[in-house]
């Protein structure tokens, strides 16, 4: 009776520890490379010039449409952390999923810029999520990092490209202190940037950030569209609860009646939830 017990006991300790884990997500067809889906282009850049943030050096990578036509003015995406986005082997796989629906015709030409936190200083980093300015740029409530986009990067990609000035037709992207950030930028500067993609977005008190949905409440609603994605097994801690967070957000959002949508799910503090459902945060994002 009491080894019966036992094994009971050991198969429902099992069984809480496996709802507790973070729910696995699987990238779908529109992520996969498709025949007879023409491909855009990806090339890869140095920015080592800015005034808004002096003394930084990034890089960034700007995709191209199959369908560009430099006679007019293309949308435009902007992604932080721009290296995980722009890896066509990563969790989010942007231009496949870019390719794939350009040519169904589920979203316009998009031009997208892949941009990098600066990093200041000749010491080198392994790894790009730890480059020693990034908080300060995507943490930070301001207008900086819009004023570092609108005078200085796009102008420089604009050499090259040609971007249109429609806020409608230029949206914004990243995933956690870079989530923040898109938002961010939108909110300060809604007539160059109107739509937000957010994916476990650092809606806390890294630098300030957790005052948002107050402050969403208490300001007459701008036209922006946002879409937020986050996972209950989020990230915990001194800075605040990341999947609450986001739950406020969304809360004070439909309070003020933006057109705004929010897709929660079991995922961790990661890129496997948000890459998943991509396809359909751009569709959403892009519509008509």
């Amino acid at each position: 009776m009491l080894l019966r017990l036992c094994l009971l006991l050991t198969v429902l300790a099992g069984s809480v520890r496996a709802a507790d884990e973070p729910t696995k997500y699987a990238l779908g067809p529109d992520s996969q490379r498709k025949e007879g889906v023409p491909q855009g282009k990806v090339e890869k850049f140095t920015f080592a010039s800015s005034k808004v943030f002096e003394g930084t050096t990034r890089d960034y990578w700007v995709y191209v449409p199959a369908q560009y036509d430099a006679a007019k003015p293309t949308a435009v995406m902007v992604f932080q952390d721009g290296h995980a986005y722009v890896d066509e082997k990563g969790q989010f796989r942007v231009p496949v999923v870019f390719d794939n629906l350009i040519h169904a015709g589920e979203m316009p030409p998009v031009i997208g810029v892949f941009v990098n936190p600066g990093h200041r200083g000749d010491q080198k980093i392994d790894s790009a999520w730890r480059a020693n300015n990034r908080s300060v740029e995507y943490d930070t409530l301001s207008d900086a990092y819009a004023r570092f986009l609108l005078e200085e990067l796009l102008p420089e990609v604009g050499k090259t490209w040609n971007l249109t000035t429609d806020p409608d037709q230029r949206a914004i992207c990243g995933i956690s202190s870079g989530g923040i950030c898109a938002f961010t930028v939108a909110w300060e500067r809604p007539d160059a940037f109107r739509k937000v993609l957010s994916h476990i977005g650092s809606f806390t008190n890294i630098r300030g950030g957790h005052v948002y949905p107050a402050l969403i409440r208490k300001t007459e609603r701008k036209p922006l569209r946002i879409f937020l994605q986050d996972g209950d097994h989020d990230l915990d801690n001194p800075h605040g609860n990341w999947w609450l967070s986001n739950l406020e957000m969304d809360a004070a959002l439909k309070f003020q009646k933006y057109d705004e949508q929010f897709v929660g799910g079991g995922g961790a503090h990661n890129g496997e939830h948000g890459g998943a459902i991509l396809p359909d945060s751009l569709r959403w994002l892009w519509r008509k």
